[in-house]
């Protein structure tokens, strides 16, 4: 294992370690940076338009919905739009959350209240993402988002 793999794979392993809310919050900060430092439009090798359909459902639902189906992808709760996530690639994945965080961008997605106030382990976490570069920034939201890791399923 590389240095930088095991290096975004321990901060994977602190955000896991996160509450749920927490991690949204990192999620937030690391696509916003990671976006707009590398001047990225669209995460390089996902399919965004595959994950179109399941982001104009999460899009249409109340604030409240929103917020609780971000909150059952992350506890890997079980229910039909997260079925509905689960079948898609791992690529098409990172590209739905990046999509939220752009819906989180124009409003479209439910935003931190604006009385959020980041824990320390939000603050902590961010700090260290922000400067190890945009590939193991990518492995890092792989890792964290990715149940395997990223790596293909073995049926």
């Amino acid at each position: 294992m590389t240095a930088y793999t095991s290096q975004a794979a321990k901060h994977a392993e602190t955000f896991k370690r996160l509450s749920v809310d927490d991690q949204l919050a990192v999620l937030w900060y690391a696509y916003r940076f990671i976006c707009s430092e590398s001047g990225m439009k669209q995460p390089n090798g996902t399919a965004p338009d595959n994950s179109d359909e399941l982001f104009n459902k999460a899009k249409s639902l109340s604030q409240n919905e929103q917020l609780q189906l971000m909150r059952d992808l992350l506890k890997r709760t079980n229910t039909d739009i997260a079925r509905e996530y689960n079948s898609l690639t791992n690529n098409t994945k990172l590209a739905f959350w990046y999509q939220l965080a752009q819906g989180m961008e124009r409003s479209e997605i439910i935003q931190a209240p604006s009385d959020y106030q980041p824990s320390s382990e939000v603050k902590g976490l961010v700090s260290v993402l922000k400067p190890i570069g945009f590939e193991q920034q990518f492995v890092f939201l792989r890792d964290a988002l990715l149940s395997d890791g990223g790596k293909p399923s073995v049926m």
